[in-house]
């Protein structure tokens, strides 16, 4: 009985270290690094979360081991268990700490995050990671790999859809069709921005708060359009008429100015490219002509459309340019009489 006393100290001393690194050091640690805005630092962090606590659990366990008298075949079993638990968590803490520090910088050099690659990566290190602990506890890894090569071609064709994702995605993201942040329309008519590219799907976001799951490999064979590439910038237009008794130079002054007005505030970093307006179609009731007018992006379309329609309107009745709505004459057969009524 009393050899069991130094083992369990040892178990009871690791749990109680781990908690107390765990709870106070680390959470005081990541705290402090936070504030100082450490770029990575919250990578490293979310992967080292409960490591404290395992690694020293762990110890305390491996402890308890050397210091309690088994059999010698039990006890390497025991530390083998062990070393395989440990080596895994770092593994794990690697595979973590990669992905995460190669999404942070295809954010910062391709404006890309989408968990696709991260993810690729994630699997790699694992894989690697874990054929490194078969040859560390002494397990040969040459007929494993030659067992895995020669069963990937049956699992190959097992998994022919997830491989088409797998690779549409891939190539979807090298060939820069389309990345996270991206606004799409679907040749479906689906349209909303690209929130991420996962190795089977990607997940659009629609103006409505939607979510639209497409496979990779639908989306790599659709038609689709890009509203942000190749640039993000878009050409808004908006199409009015006025009424032939206008002074169609004055028509075109006044609209100029009230673009260059909205351009001001909805796109100033534009303002070197001037708003232009085209008189195109005589129309039954009205000279017809389109407004051009760039913005920032897709979205801002909307906002910018709100305030021109606002600010002509007004504008026009300021200066009594007229917006005519149609008129029609109907005759009415009463009788042998006939009656006009006119709207």
């Amino acid at each position: 009985m009393m050899e069991l006393i130094l083992p369990v100290v040892f178990i009871m001393a690791g749990v109680i270290a781990g908690i107390i690194g765990e709870k106070i050091i680390f959470s005081k640690l990541r705290r402090f690094v936070s504030r100082r805005k450490i770029p990575g630092s919250e990578i490293i962090f979310s992967s080292l979360y409960r490591m404290t606590f395992l690694w020293l659990t762990l110890a305390g366990c491996f402890g308890a081991t050397l210091s309690y008298p088994l059999n010698a075949n039990i006890s390497e079993v025991i530390k083998k268990v062990l070393t395989i638990v440990f080596l895994y968590s770092v593994v794990l803490v690697f595979a973590k700490l990669t992905a995460g520090f190669v999404n942070l910088f295809l954010q910062r050099t391709e404006g890309v995050s989408a968990s696709l690659f991260s993810n690729i990566t994630k699997i790699a290190v694992l894989i690697f990671g874990i054929l490194v602990i078969l040859q560390t506890v002494g397990i040969q890894i040459t007929p494993l790999i030659t067992t895995l090569g020669i069963g990937g071609l049956a699992v190959g064709l097992a998994l022919q859809d997830t491989l088409a994702n797998l690779f549409s995605g891939v190539y979807l993201i090298i060939s820069k069709q389309v990345k996270t942040g991206d606004y799409v329309k679907l040749d479906g008519g689906y349209e909303g921005y690209i929130t991420d590219i996962t190795w089977r799907n990607t997940t659009i976001k629609e103006l409505s708060n939607n979510v639209i799951i497409v496979p990779n490999s639908k989306l790599g064979t659709s038609i689709f359009t890009n509203y942000h590439l190749p640039v993000k910038e878009i050409t808004l237009t908006l199409n009015v008429g006025v009424s032939y008794d206008s002074d169609l130079d004055k028509v075109e002054r006044i609209t100029l100015e009230v673009a260059r007005e909205v351009m001001q505030e909805t796109a100033p970093g534009l303002m070197k490219n001037e708003p232009y307006m085209r008189f195109h179609t005589f129309g039954d009731f009205s000279i017809n002509y389109t407004l051009y007018m760039r913005v920032n992006e897709f979205f801002e379309q909307r906002l910018a459309k709100h305030l021109l329609v606002k600010k002509l309107h007004k504008r026009y009745q300021q200066e009594r340019i007229e917006i005519p709505f149609p008129i029609r004459d109907v005759y009415v057969q009463n009788n042998g009489n006939k009656v006009i009524n006119q709207d």
